[in-house]
């Protein structure tokens, strides 16, 4: 299970260290797409697989359904880790995110979570306030938190 936060910058080739916590989970080799929020999401292969084993079940006739996996698999990428602990993100992911140069990454249970430090600056603000009310709609009767 991928948790915590962690706060690094990206090179002028678009290179960013993934922490060492994360990279033995990941496996050298692993998935890069566009996430929702403009952030980016990083699957493992094993949990990438599950995931388009889950939009291959999708009706294709549901328009949400094929928008969602276009949007969704049009931005993967295939990703590794070289030897100083850094994977390259493509242009069109960095823009995507509106990562600049500070970029935050989470662990967000089976996946990372990227996003441009503006960004989660700006999500984390505007939800924190909200967590205990989000909580109880999530977990209401089911959970002890």
């Amino acid at each position: 299970m991928f948790m915590g936060e962690y706060h690094h910058s990206i090179d002028d080739k678009n290179r960013l260290i993934i922490p060492a916590k994360f990279r033995e989970e990941l496996g050298n080799s692993f998935i890069i797409t566009r996430g929702i929020e403009n952030c980016l999401f990083v699957y493992s292969l094993s949990d990438w697989e599950k995931i388009v084993k889950k939009l291959e079940s999708l009706p294709f006739t549901k328009k949400d359904a094929r928008n969602f996996t276009r949007f969704f698999m049009s931005g993967a990428v295939d990703a590794e880790i070289d030897k100083q602990g850094r994977s390259g993100l493509s242009q069109a992911l960095v823009d995507y995110a509106k990562i600049e140069k500070e970029c935050v990454i989470i662990g967000a249970g089976n996946r990372l979570e990227i996003w441009s430090k503006q960004e989660w600056d700006n999500f984390f603000n505007s939800a924190k306030d909200n967590m205990s009310d989000i909580a109880e709609n999530l977990f209401e009767g089911t959970l002890d938190l």
